[in-house]
């Protein structure tokens, strides 16, 4: 089970050049790239912490592939995104966004229904990988 979450979500992981081609792309459209990672996938959980800042003066993608494998490095057992922000609307909007990231072993999510007044049921979403600490989440 995979977390489907980005515009590839449903594809065979990217390769690197895939990767490039993608934010080649995002930068031919002016849309500035940011890198972040994250040990809790949470569907609700959109801010995820940003590597370094965003990339606003880049015009090729070899930086950005640098920044994204300085995360990896740093940070193996993480989901990894890159995303890219569109400013033509006069307000952040995410253009593009895809993992280029996961760790080897994902836990999923546990689904927890109760009943609530008037017997409805209401539905929640546990990450499994919550269980352990910050930081240790996925693997040892």
């Amino acid at each position: 089970m995979y977390l489907r979450q980005g515009t590839f979500s449903y594809l065979p992981e990217l390769t690197d050049d895939e990767i490039a081609a993608q934010v080649r792309y995002a930068l031919l459209n002016n849309w500035p790239v940011s890198i972040e990672y994250t040990d809790d996938p949470h569907p609700r959980n959109t801010y995820w912490e940003m590597w370094g800042l965003p990339l606003f003066d880049l015009d090729e993608p070899d930086g950005v592939l640098a920044e994204i494998n300085a995360c990896r490095a740093t940070f193996p057992r993480h989901y990894v995104r890159v995303t890219a922000y569109d400013a033509t609307y006069t307000k952040q909007t995410t253009a593009l966004s895809f993992l280029v990231q996961r760790p080897a072993e994902e836990p999923g999510f546990e689904l927890t229904r109760s009943e609530a007044a008037d017997r409805r049921q209401v539905y929640s979403v546990r990450s499994y990988a919550t269980g352990r600490p910050q930081g240790q989440r996925y693997g040892g």
